[in-house]
Parts: C-alpha cells; sequence; structure tokens
C-alpha cells in the first residue's frame, strides 16, 4: 500500500481530501466526546464511534487535518503562553497555503518507520499528543521526547 498519496502537493489544481485512520503506538483511535477530540480504546458497538481524519496535502509532508467530512479542522492556537489544539468549524477545502491565518491549520508530517508525527506549522516544536491514559483529549506537547505524551502514530489511508 503506498501512503506516498498523502504527500503529493497541490499545485494548482484543487486539493483531494482523503480519509484516513489514526491510532497511536497504544492503539488508542480518535473519537469525539462532548465536541472534544479525544483518545481511547472503542471495542464493541463502540467501534463505529471512531473518527477518521480528513487530509488536504498542500505541499510535501504538508497537510491540513480535519474530521467530519472536512467540516472541523484541527488548528494550533498560541494564547499568552499557552498552546494548544483545537476543533474549528472551517471547511477543510476552504483552506490555503497561501494564506497566512492558515498557517494554524497546517501540519508538518514526518514518517519514521511504521508511524507518523504531526508538528504544529504555526507553533514550531508542538506535536499532535495523545496521553498515556485512554479517554483524554487530543492535545499538543513540546517536550515529545520525555514519554509522558505519545505523539508517534500509525496513519493510514481508509479502505
Amino acid at each position: 500500500m503506498a501512503l506516498e498519496t498523502v504527500s503529493r502537493p497541490c499545485g494548482k489544481r484543487p486539493c483531494k481530501m482523503q480519509a484516513f485512520r489514526i491510532w497511536d503506538i497504544n492503539q488508542k483511535t480518535f473519537y469525539l466526546r462532548n465536541n472534544q477530540l479525544v483518545a481511547g480504546y472503542l471495542q464493541g458497538p463502540n467501534v463505529y464511534l471512531e473518527e477518521k481524519i480528513d487530509v488536504v496535502p498542500i505541499e510535501p509532508h504538508a497537510l491540513f487535518l480535519g474530521i467530519h467530512g472536512g467540516k472541523m479542522c484541527l488548528s494550533c492556537v498560541k494564547t499568552g503562553d499557552e498552546t494548544r489544539l483545537q476543533l474549528e468549524a472551517v471547511d477543510i477545502t476552504d483552506l490555503s497555503k497561501n494564506k497566512k491565518q492558515d498557517e494554524r491549520f497546517t501540519f508538518i508530517r514526518s514518517d519514521s518507520g511504521p508511524t507518523t508525527s504531526f508538528e504544529s506549522a504555526a507553533c514550531r516544536g508542538w506535536f499532535l499528543c495523545t496521553a498515556m491514559d485512554a479517554d483524554q483529549p487530543v492535545s499538543l506537547t513540546n517536550t515529545p521526547d520525555k514519554g509522558i505524551m505519545v505523539t508517534k502514530f500509525y496513519f493510514q489511508e481508509d479502505e
């Protein structure tokens, strides 16, 4: 299976949105709880709660990430000393790599063997992460090597 398709830049043509499955190295998948993206172990009748990640590649290794058919997008927002991950009601196909205000929605994809990590383009050094415990919010960390948060994900095009 070729995972390179996500890295193809858009150029002048409209970008194609693709759905991906994402789960961390501890097998936690993403789902929505009270309008917040959380990571946990979904089993039995709850497996249908898994959120697919909608992806629009904007240049090699840079992409927009969304959920709900690209109608809600992940963004990195800095307020004072606080840097946090937000879900914003923005259409992923309306975002542009050429607009400064859309930089907060851009994530840099880094592949390392079978796993992938996502760094915020607007808040360099901050990575998408999950907590060690289940059913905690998906967030951002600037200490990816400390082992407190999980920053390595399996990221696979949805069949």
